[in-house]
């Protein structure tokens, strides 16, 4: 039977064992579209950015002082008729992600809060990673958002791209996170983000569209493994892949102009009931 490394803290081993039960074993390369990096057992935080440079032979890229999620929208493989709707300064922000700051409010569900806390206790002060704010103050803190590019050392082409935010007065980290494309087995392509975790991650699969008003909408709301979705991924002991598609968990993001001000607004839910809701304020 297969079982998650021994060596790690008990909370991480448990959460393992869970994905490898009742999860599905990875074949590649039939699968790779799912798959991406993976934490370390001793965390995530900055040093992740690191490790992650030297697993895969990149370095990073000091030259350009402008980075951006996407190297351009047209990654997103939109029809047509959806990007000639979509606004130009949607399309701006996923391309110069640098150029914004990042202002954030939350409002949760009260039935779930707990949850949040207890998410926090266990896992997310001590991985440093997945930060979700809980007060007042967390709530209306002003991020900091770095877009980092690591580069192929012989191509020199963007290989990762991750999305580091952290609050500014702590410095305590929010998200962590590898932003990528992929094509699902159905070939739609979609906007995968993935945030490690000790030996596996927690990657959402992003299927877009534009709305009547020029918005892109981002949706995770796929019924079963291969669509877009919240998949959980873990490596073994013995480095075989395993991944759970997790159905009852959503999330909707839409990305869009009123009044010439950018923001976006971040919906997650469980089994269809809010769990909490994040608003960006996007400025330039």
């Amino acid at each position: 039977m297969a079982n998650p490394v021994k060596k790690q803290n008990f909370q991480d081993w448990l959460t393992q064992k869970w994905v490898i039960l009742f999860g599905r074993k990875l074949v590649a390369p039939s699968e790779d579209w799912l798959l991406g990096p993976f934490g370390e057992v001793n965390g995530i935080g900055k040093q992740f950015i690191d490790q992650l440079a030297q697993k895969e032979n990149l370095y990073l890229d000091e030259s350009q002082a402008v980075k951006g999620l996407l190297q351009s929208i047209n990654q997103l493989n939109l029809p047509a008729s959806e990007l000639k709707k979509l606004d130009p300064l949607v399309s701006d922000f996923y391309e110069n992600t640098s150029r914004y700051k990042l202002q954030l409010s939350v409002n949760w569900n009260p039935f779930f809060k707990p949850f949040g806390i207890l998410l926090r206790l266990f896992f997310s002060r001590r991985i440093k990673q997945l930060n979700i704010p809980l007060r007042a103050k967390e709530s209306t803190a002003q991020l900091t958002s770095a877009v980092i590019h690591l580069k192929d050392r012989h191509t020199h082409q963007v290989k990762r791209t991750v999305w580091f935010r952290s609050y500014k007065e702590s410095g305590i980290v929010v998200y962590a996170g590898v932003y990528e494309t992929c094509n699902l087995p159905s070939e739609k392509t979609c906007i995968k983000a993935i945030f490690p975790l000790p030996n596996g991650s927690a990657t959402v699969i992003l299927k877009p569209s534009v709305g009547q008003k020029g918005e892109l909408i981002l949706d995770s709301s796929g019924r079963r493994f291969g669509d877009s979705g919240f998949y959980f991924l873990v490596r073994d002991a013995n480095g075989q892949f395993w991944g759970k598609f997790i159905r009852s968990f959503r999330e909707k993001l839409l990305v869009g102009v009123h009044d010439g001000q950018i923001s976006a607004i971040q919906t997650l839910s469980l089994w269809h009931i809010r769990v909490l809701t994040f608003v960006y304020r996007l400025k330039k």
